[in-house]
């Protein structure tokens, strides 16, 4: 039997342009992807024998993510195990924070050495692809610019880490509806900005679908954070902070103001850059499995 406890790191996008609709009926992006310190806890376990997925959880979601990545290793690899998954889920769900994509690449990274078959990274930018948007991002982590549905990736040079605060105000917004609403036909320019003059496309429409939203960016500003964006499309907010002083004050300040609606939550977070993140990889997963790791990608110096 081989065990490992996971964390799994959320992100937010620094900027966020949606261009034209492809033929494939996906729309073609400009983002910049960033991790941070919110994360998800998943505890794996596999043992030799008859093929067997079991997830705990405290979520009911038919054909779960963190599944048909284990599905996609074992038919990759060849091999059958039994596979038990206990999932604490911190990241909110449905707010643009890729929690489920993160758990997804937290599978493809750590499945393949503790069945003893490690998978070159080519091999799981691939399966990340087939399985969404957002899962390759989270093989890499750090900074990088995502383009065509977002699988497309290129590592930016690792930004300061700095504090930042993630607000979930307990909003579903519908990403179809998102999309629709924008109506994108031909393709806007874009161009990679300083990130405190960054752009979140989505903000036009969902702002004015929930107006409390703009109202909390308003707030975040107010308090300092220099860029105040939405994350994706939506429902979550952040703001990044010149200081954990301004940082630690804005979320004392927000939590008290929230303090009668529960389903807003106030998380103050750091900006995880890309060696770090790949250090704590390395810690969770290498230390338990006598492998080398984490694999090397195409970037790898």
């Amino acid at each position: 039997m081989k065990q490992v406890r996971l964390r799994s790191f959320a992100k937010v996008n620094l900027d966020l342009r949606v261009l034209h609709k492809r033929p494939d009926g996906f729309h073609e992006l400009r983002t910049i992807f960033q991790t941070v310190s919110l994360t998800d806890i998943l505890e794996l376990t596999t043992q030799p024998g008859r093929t067997r997925i079991e997830l705990n959880s405290n979520l009911n979601i038919p054909d779960n993510i963190i599944v048909r990545a284990a599905v996609n290793v074992l038919e990759t690899t060849g091999k059958t195990a039994r596979i038990h998954i206990q999932l604490t889920k911190r990241i909110p769900m449905g707010g643009g924070l890729g929690g489920g994509s993160s758990n997804a690449a937290a599978m493809l990274l750590a499945l393949p050495p503790l069945l003893g078959k490690p998978l070159p990274m080519e091999r799981l930018l691939e399966l990340a692809a087939q399985l969404g948007s957002d899962v390759p991002f989270f093989l890499l982590g750090g900074t990088a610019v995502g383009l065509g549905r977002g699988t497309e990736l290129y590592p930016l040079p690792d930004l300061p880490e700095s504090p930042a605060v993630v607000i979930t105000p307990g909003l579903h917004v519908s990403t179809a509806d998102a999309y629709r609403d924008l109506g994108r036909g031909s393709k806007p320019v874009w161009r990679a900005d300083n990130i405190e003059t960054s752009i979140n496309d989505f903000e036009t429409v969902v702002f004015r679908q929930h107006p409390q939203l703009k109202l909390i960016q308003g707030k975040l500003l107010k308090l300092g954070a220099r860029p105040a964006r939405m994350s994706g499309s939506g429902s979550t907010l952040f703001g990044i902070f010149p200081s954990r002083e301004l940082r630690d004050r804005a979320v004392r300040s927000l939590r008290n103001e929230f303090v009668e609606d529960k389903n807003r939550k106030v998380h103050p977070v750091t900006m995880i850059g890309r060696e770090r993140y790949r250090a704590l990889w390395r810690k969770q997963v290498a230390a338990s499995l006598d492998t080398v790791w984490p694999p090397q990608d195409r970037y790898a110096e």
